[in-house]
C-alpha cells in the first residue's frame, strides 16, 4: 500500500468515513482515504455547546462564503464546511433528521427506483441504534442515536412544546417516523453528553485494520485520468506533489462544494467554462456544480422577561467554569446539549402532502453566527422552507486547487420559496403568543413589533436571512443534461470514477441533511460491494 489502493476515497467526512468502514470490512480490498484537514481528536469537537469553535477554525473548516446572493440584497452568505476527520459531522448541530418518506419517492419517480423510501429503509436502520425502539429505526448500528429530553430538563423548552399544542399543532413521538408533522424534541447524533460524530462510530473503530490507510493534511489536487478511466489522484502533502493510483475505483467524497470543485479541476465539468481556464477536458459533463440547493432561515426573535436562556452561560465567567467543570468531569450539564434539540415540521396549507417548514428552537439569540454574544435574555426560532425551489452553482474561477470555488445559491430566486418564510413567521408568532410563554416573551425583537406590511417582512427576511449550512445536490443523480451520476452513484461517461455525499441528492431533503448523507453512504456501499 505504499502509492496505491483498490478504492481510493477522497474525503473523510460523513460519506467517507462510512464507505472507509463497509470496503474495508472486506479484507481482500485495501482502502486509502485522503482527507485535506487534522484529526477530529480534541474537545471541541466532543463538546456538544462548542460547536461554533470549530465551525470558525480555519483549520477544522474551509470557511467558504457564496457570492453576493443577488435576492438577499447582494449579501454574502457564510458557508461552513468540515475541513478534519468526520466532516461536518464534527461541527454540526447534530439533529439526526431523516427526511420524509415521500422525499424518497419522489426521488424514485425521476427514474431512481433503487432510492425510493423501501429501499433506503434498510440503510437508515442499518447506521444507528436508537434509545427508542419501533420497526422504523435501528437497534444495532453505528452510529448512537438518542431522543433529546430536553424539555424535561429546562421550564423554557417545556414551556415552548406546551404553546406549539395550544396553538393547534400535534407532538410527535419520534421525528424520524413516517408521521413527524407537529413539534416535539428531535433526535440527536449525543451520547453520554459526547457529540457522536460519523468519524467515531465509522472509523475510529476500525482505524487499525491492516488493509485501511488514513491519510490526513493532505489536498487533492485532481483526479487522474487514462482515456476516460479514473487512474488516481494527484495529491500534495508536506509541500511535495504526490501520484495514488487505484486498482479498482476512486470514490469522491468531498462534499457539496468540493466535490464539483475537484471534477472540474480534473477536467469534467462544462467544457467552455474548463477551456477559458486552461483546463484540458476529460469530459464535457454541464452538470457539475449546477443545481446547488440549500435551506435558507429566518431567525424569528424574543426578548425573554426570565433568565433561562443561555445569556448567562454565554457571558459569565464563573457559569462557564462551572458548567465547564461538569462537562468535563462528568460529561454533563448545559455543555452536554446543542440546545437545537426542539423544533417541528409543519405544512403551511394543504397543497402538501407533507411538511414543507421546518423549525429549530434555540434559547438564545445567534448573531454573526455565533461570534458575537446577545446583550440580554432571548430566544429564537430558526424557520425554513425545506423542499426550495431556488438553485445555484458551485464553478472554480481558476485552475489553482488552492483558489474557493465561486458559490452562488441564488436563495429566495422562486417566489414561491420567499412566500413560504411569510408564512414561516406567522406559525411561530402564533406560538409565541399562546398561554404558556406569557410568562417568557417580552416582546419580539424580529421582524418586530413595528412590522406591519409584507414588503417590510420581505425587507427583514432579504436582510437577516441565514443559511442553515445544507449545500446539496451540486452533482446530482438522474438521467437529463444536467445530471452528473447515475443511480449506482458512477460518473456519466466516466470508468471507475464515483461520487458519494450530499452533493448528488437530486433534490433536497426535507430535513437536516447528515443523517441522509450517512444512509446515502451505506445505500451506496450496498451497491459497490455487490
Amino acid at each position: 500500500m505504499n502509492n496505491q489502493a483498490d478504492y481510493i476515497i477522497i474525503g473523510a467526512g460523513s460519506a467517507g468515513c462510512v464507505l472507509a468502514n463497509r470496503l474495508s470490512s472486506h479484507s481482500k480490498n485495501t482502502v486509502s482515504v485522503f482527507e485535506a484537514g487534522p484529526s477530529n481528536n480534541t474537545w471541541k469537537v466532543d463538546m456538544p455547546s462548542a460547536l461554533l469553535y470549530v465551525m470558525h477554525d480555519e483549520k477544522y473548516n474551509w470557511k467558504y462564503y457564496s457570492e453576493p446572493e443577488p435576492y438577499l440584497n447582494n449579501r454574502r452568505l457564510y458557508c461552513p464546511r468540515g475541513k478534519m476527520i468526520g466532516g461536518c459531522s464534527s461541527h454540526n448541530g447534530m439533529v439526526f433528521a431523516r427526511g420524509h418518506k415521500e422525499d424518497f419517492n419522489r426521488w424514485a419517480s425521476y427514474g431512481l427506483d433503487k432510492w425510493s423510501y423501501d429501499k433506503v429503509l434498510p440503510f437508515f436502520k442499518k447506521s444507528e441504534t436508537w434509545s427508542g425502539k419501533n420497526s422504523f429505526r435501528g437497534t444495532d448500528g453505528p452510529l448512537k442515536i438518542n431522543k433529546s429530553i430536553i424539555d424535561k430538563k429546562f421550564p423554557l423548552f417545556d414551556a415552548v412544546s406546551k404553546a406549539s399544542r395550544e396553538a393547534g399543532f400535534k407532538s410527535f413521538n419520534d421525528s424520524n417516523s413516517n408521521d413527524n408533522e407537529g413539534f416535539g424534541t428531535f433526535d440527536v447524533s449525543i451520547d453520554g453528553g459526547v457529540r457522536q460524530s460519523v468519524a467515531k462510530a465509522y472509523l475510529d473503530p476500525i482505524k487499525k485494520r491492516k488493509n485501511l490507510k488514513i491519510i490526513k493534511n493532505t489536498y487533492v489536487k485532481k483526479i487522474l485520468f487514462k482515456n476516460k478511466t479514473a487512474i488516481g489522484i494527484e495529491i500534495i502533502r508536506n509541500n511535495k506533489n504526490e501520484k495514488y493510483f487505484c486498482n479498482k475505483e476512486i470514490i469522491l467524497c468531498a462534499g457539496s462544494i468540493n466535490s464539483p470543485k475537484i471534477l472540474q479541476l480534473s477536467g469534467i465539468g462544462d467544457g467552455d467554462h474548463l477551456k477559458d481556464l486552461g483546463i484540458e477536458i476529460i469530459h464535457n459533463l454541464s452538470g457539475v456544480g449546477k443545481n446547488l440547493q440549500d435551506h435558507l432561515e429566518i431567525y424569528i426573535q424574543y426578548k425573554s422577561k426570565q433568565k433561562e436562556t443561555l445569556y448567562n452561560l454565554s457571558t459569565n465567567l464563573i457559569s462557564q467554569v462551572a458548567e465547564g467543570a461538569k462537562w468535563f468531569l462528568f460529561k454533563k450539564g448545559k455543555l452536554s446539549h446543542s440546545h437545537l434539540e426542539f423544533g417541528g415540521f409543519v405544512k403551511s396549507n394543504n397543497k402538501y402532502i407533507h411538511p414543507n417548514l421546518q423549525f429549530h428552537f434555540f434559547p438564545s439569540l445567534v448573531i454573526n453566527h455565533g461570534l458575537e454574544n446577545p446583550k440580554f435574555d432571548a430566544f429564537q426560532f430558526h424557520a425554513c422552507p425545506n423542499r426550495p425551489k431556488s438553485r445555484g452553482y458551485v464553478k472554480i474561477s481558476s485552475k489553482d486547487f488552492i483558489e474557493h470555488p465561486e458559490i452562488k445559491f441564488n436563495y429566495l430566486k422562486h417566489e414561491d420559496d420567499l412566500d413560504q418564510m411569510r408564512e414561516s413567521v406567522k406559525i411561530i408568532q402564533n406560538i409565541c403568543s399562546q398561554k404558556s410563554l406569557s410568562e417568557y416573551v417580552d416582546y419580539e425583537l424580529r421582524p418586530g413589533k413595528n412590522i406591519s406590511t409584507q414588503e417590510e417582512l420581505d425587507e427583514i427576511i432579504r436582510n437577516t436571512a441565514e443559511s442553515a449550512y445544507h449545500p446539496s445536490c451540486s452533482n446530482k443523480m438522474g438521467f437529463d443534461k444536467d445530471a452528473v451520476v447515475d443511480q449506482d452513484t458512477k460518473v456519466h461517461g466516466i470508468q471507475n470514477l464515483r461520487v458519494i455525499d450530499a452533493s448528488i441528492m437530486p433534490d433536497i431533503v426535507s430535513a437536516n441533511l447528515n443523517a441522509n448523507v450517512v444512509m446515502m453512504a451505506e445505500r451506496a456501499a450496498d451497491l459497490l460491494l455487490k
